[in-house]
């Protein structure tokens, strides 16, 4: 089964991420539909995808539908892909939020210490590590699966299979926006194949 983890496209970096449901910004618009055009296009010779999950949430959800413009598969939306959550602070200006949380970053967190109205790094941990091989069984019978979710969850991801200790206080895996990462899991073997490429960006 080969597996394309997609990091969704640009969102607007002036409020708070997380569980957000904001939409795509103008360069992610058009960085999803440059992948859509490459996946469909006669340059692409390695990448054939039969199925799209994707996160729920408007960003992912948006460069789910713009890529599958163009490809045409079956796709579902699926609540258990959303980012870490961030409650209260989702969606919220920065500025604000530095104000009235000042210490509220995923990256200052103790391992316990839940976001106010969220959860814990552990809690999403726990969560990924549970439910993306959920969806993964689910599915085991699309050969070419595309799973379009958010960096935080991509990180959990690769750290388990490249069986590393996750934590949120070290530096988060480097995924462009609309990155493609490649892992083939059967019964016997997990593998990576690739993290973060961006072919549809190089031109």
């Amino acid at each position: 089964m080969n597996i394309y983890l997609v990091r969704h496209g640009d969102d607007d970096e002036r409020y708070r991420g997380g569980w957000s449901d904001l939409p795509l910004v103008e360069s992610g618009i058009e960085k999803a539909k440059k992948l859509g055009d490459y996946l469909s296009s006669n340059e692409n010779k390695d990448i054939k995808i039969d199925k799209i999950i994707s996160s729920d949430l408007k960003r992912a959800k948006m460069t789910a539908d713009l890529i599958n413009e163009k490809l045409g598969v079956k796709i579902s939306y699926d609540k258990r892909l959303r980012e870490n959550n961030n409650g209260i602070l989702a969606g919220m200006l920065n500025e604000e939020a530095i104000k009235k949380y000042p210490h509220a970053f995923f990256s200052s967190l103790k391992y316990n210490e839940r976001f106010p109205g969220g959860e814990s790094p552990k809690e999403f941990f726990h969560r990924i590590r549970k439910d993306f091989f959920e969806i993964i069984k689910e599915n085991k019978d699309v050969e070419n699966l595309m799973i379009v979710t958010h960096a935080g969850v991509i990180g959990i991801v690769w750290h388990i299979l490249s069986k590393k200790r996750w934590s949120n206080k070290r530096k988060a895996l480097k995924l462009p926006k609309t990155s493609i990462t490649k892992i083939v899991i059967n019964e016997s073997s997990k593998e990576i194949c690739y993290v973060g490429k961006i072919p549809h960006l190089e031109n």
